[in-house]
């Protein structure tokens, strides 16, 4: 789930790369990195760390040109090293290229034994190598960009937004079934590719809208040109962005965030309505769907646990160890707002169980004398292959428990999941345009050892139609 940006024609690009990845902060904590066209050669600094731990004043001002593209890394493929930090920086047949990459490639290891059968030499163990070695070899034979980000679309399964500078041009393309969102705006000087809004919002620029799933963008010197490489029979829009990951003051394929999580939290209500002292947030990501949840059964909203704003997100978090010892810090009860009261608290999700029993345990102990559980998604079953870091079923409690027993392991008074019906209406999309891969088990793409059945849509190679220049 990591986070890039994109950027053409502005007078301090690097400068505006450094806002923009803090504002897309959220959706990678691991390592940051940036790479700048100056006219005739590639600039770079990436690290491990916070974006405001990576880059300094003296950095930036190191970093010139007018065009540029960042990352935030989440891992999902690929170690914790310095190799596998983004963006990937090389030189072709005369050419300079920087690419970033947000997304998880299903079929890596069998596209990666090709190159290696044919010779091919890998500096990473991260998927976004093999998208550069597709556009390398599409160049070698003679074919352009567009051939090559063709070429892409045709062998690459999975999750991908793509920002890549190609000489001083900015292209950017998503997967056809625009499983990772990436949208693009304007500023004052030229314009701007990102993962979400808000990093658009940090340069006061103008949102214009989503890219568009199999669609190309080429900006240059001569503005903005918009191709579309291919179309699949259906599309796949992560549900988790909107239950989680994204902020929630981004437009994701053209819903607000937080009107859909606000929306949910009504629908909670009215799946299960009670009665209570107040309703509570887990900060900061249940926040909407706590207002919605007050505002539909006019039980009043009040924060009962604070939290610590230097924390980064726990969920993102590499070990199960420092999520646990993160939630000790992270979430400070209020026990004048708990004592001796009903106390419904609102979550986005559960995952592994293991933050909610502890925040659950530190409201009891704070004098809470009832504690409901509201959870803003339905119950998650399945491993996400697609960009999120949930590997195996062994660390989803909802893979093999029902919801009663979930309520039991996390010490909950009651607990209550939205309904996927719930979760779809709420977003406003039909429900075959959006990914449900981690609530069915069912995937918009095919998956290797995943089972599938008559009520899945499952979507193969076939379905994704582009014109090859070479297959």
């Amino acid at each position: 789930m990591c986070g890039i940006v994109g950027i053409r024609n502005s007078a301090d690009v690097s400068f505006s790369l450094y806002y923009a990845l803090y504002a897309l902060q959220h959706r990678g904590q691991e390592s940051a990195g940036i790479a700048t066209f100056n006219g005739s050669g590639l600039c770079k600094h990436k690290g491990n760390g916070l974006v405001s731990e990576v880059f300094s004043e003296q950095i930036l001002q190191s970093l010139v040109g007018s065009a540029g593209i960042g990352h935030v890394r989440y891992p999902t493929t690929g170690e914790n090293r310095p190799e596998n930090i983004q963006p990937f920086l090389f030189t072709f047949r005369g050419h300079v290229i920087a690419i970033a990459h947000n997304g998880n490639l299903v079929n890596y290891r069998e596209l990666r034994t090709q190159f290696e059968d044919r010779g091919q030499i890998f500096w990473s163990t991260s998927d976004t190598e093999i998208i550069s070695k597709i556009i390398t070899e599409s160049i070698r034979k003679g074919g352009t960009i567009e051939d090559a980000v063709k070429k892409c679309m045709a062998c690459l399964k999975g999750s991908y937004s793509v920002v890549m500078l190609f000489d001083g041009d900015l292209y950017a393309f998503r997967d056809p079934h625009g499983i990772r969102p990436l949208c693009f705006g304007r500023t004052e000087s030229g314009y701007i590719v990102a993962s979400e809004s808000v990093a658009i919002d940090a340069l006061n620029g103008k949102y214009e809208r989503d890219v568009h799933p199999g669609e190309m963008l080429h900006i240059s010197e001569d503005g903005i040109k918009f191709k579309q490489i291919a179309v699949a029979s259906r599309k796949g829009h992560c549900v988790f962005e909107y239950i989680y990951f994204a902020r929630a003051d981004s437009f994701i394929d053209g819903s607000l965030v937080y009107d859909v999580r606000r929306k949910i939290g009504a629908q909670i209500y009215e799946e299960n309505p009670l009665k209570a002292d107040a309703v509570c947030t887990v900060p900061d990501s249940g926040t909407a769907y706590a207002v919605g949840f007050s505002e539909r059964s006019s039980i009043p909203f009040m924060e009962c646990l604070i939290k610590n704003r230097y924390m980064g997100r726990t969920f993102i978090m590499p070990t199960q160890e420092k999520r646990e010892r993160a939630v000790r810090i992270k979430l400070n009860p209020i026990p004048d707002h708990l004592r001796d009261r009903s106390i419904i608290l609102v979550d986005d999700s559960i995952v592994r169980g293991t933050t909610s029993r502890r925040i659950i345990e530190t409201m009891r102990e704070a004098g809470a004398r009832e504690i409901h559980m509201r959870i803003g998604s339905p119950i998650i079953k399945a491993p996400c292959y697609l960009g999120v870091d949930m590997p195996t079923r062994a660390e989803l409690i909802g893979s093999d428990k029902d919801v009663e027993e979930v309520r039991k392991s996390i010490t909950a008074t009651s607990l209550h999941y939205l309904s996927i019906d719930s979760l779809v209406d709420s977003i406003g999309l039909p429900r075959h345009d959006l990914c449900l891969g981690c609530l069915t088990g069912c995937y918009p793409v095919e998956i290797r050892d995943e089972l599938s059945d008559d009520r899945c849509v499952t979507m193969v190679d076939r379905d994704v139609q582009t014109s090859l220049f070479d297959r």
